[in-house]
């Protein structure tokens, strides 16, 4: 009996190390096998994320070809030279002492820019500059 207890007592070491080799070859292959589920998973991902970035591109490349035709249009139109548009006359002379005349007549300004037409804006103007060049002289 007791070559059996030495027997046994050898064993249960031996079979708890196989035990131990067998989870831990266990716990590889899982790992091992995770790890691609893992790796074929983002790799779908990337594919998934490459595809809708060649659509955007696709779509990009087509809105850059029509900008670029619809420039070409442009380019090949005749071009139209618009004249500059003439100034605007200015309060001459004769307006101006008119403006003046009236003024001194008594007439009110909404009269004076009335009758010379004239915006009203001029005619205070006038009469403003008048009053500081005859006080300056005075």
């Amino acid at each position: 009996m007791n070559a059996l207890v030495r027997m046994n007592s050898l064993m249960l070491p031996g079979a708890i190390l196989c035990g131990l080799v067998l989870a831990a070859v266990a716990a590889s292959l899982f790992a091992v096998f995770g790890s691609k589920a893992m790796i074929r998973s983002a790799n779908d991902r990337v594919r998934d994320a490459q595809t809708q970035f060649e659509e955007g591109l696709q779509a990009m490349r087509q809105t850059v070809e029509g900008l670029a035709a619809q420039v070409q249009d442009v380019q090949q139109q005749p071009r139209v030279m618009v004249a500059p548009g003439l100034p605007k006359p200015g309060l001459n002379l004769t307006k101006r002492s008119q403006a003046l005349r009236m003024h001194r007549r008594g007439d009110s300004p909404d009269l004076i820019a009335a009758s010379l037409e004239i915006p009203l804006q001029e005619v205070d103007l006038l009469i403003k500059v008048n009053r500081i060049v005859l006080a300056a002289v005075a």
